[in-house]
């Protein structure tokens, strides 16, 4: 991959047209990782709620531990098409680096976040 696997790319992160075709598809997993009570509010169908504060300890979780907390099963190393999102993209951004220092190299961060689906879908 060039420029290693910190090196900002397009590849890590999805435009609202790409997410749209991932998710019709069926190839990606999206995370909201906005707090509880925003993604209580409204978050896009199919998104798994982990608030970035704990998705370091989510993500080194033993599986079946993962499912039990988040009713989801807990995502591979090496699935593709990880896909982060928060209100506004920081904290999706966070989310994508720390997901993929922890080795999870599908991370991937949906920069227009859920106000951008909001405006576009909702």
């Amino acid at each position: 991959m060039a420029g290693g696997p910190f090196a900002p790319s397009s590849a890590s992160t999805v435009s609202l047209p790409e997410l749209r075709s991932l998710l019709t598809s069926g190839r990606a997993r999206l995370f909201d990782v906005r707090s509880r009570e925003e993604a209580a509010a409204g978050t896009i169908p199919g998104a798994v709620n982990i608030p970035v504060s704990e998705l370091e300890s989510a993500l080194q979780m033993e599986p079946a531990a993962f499912q039990a907390l988040y009713r989801a099963e807990k995502p591979k190393q090496e699935d593709e098409n990880l896909v982060f999102f928060c209100q506004m993209g920081k904290r999706g951004f966070q989310a994508t680096q720390l997901a993929r220092r922890l080795g999870y190299t599908g991370a991937r961060n949906y920069a227009g976040a859920y106000k951008e689906w909001f405006e576009k879908e909702g």
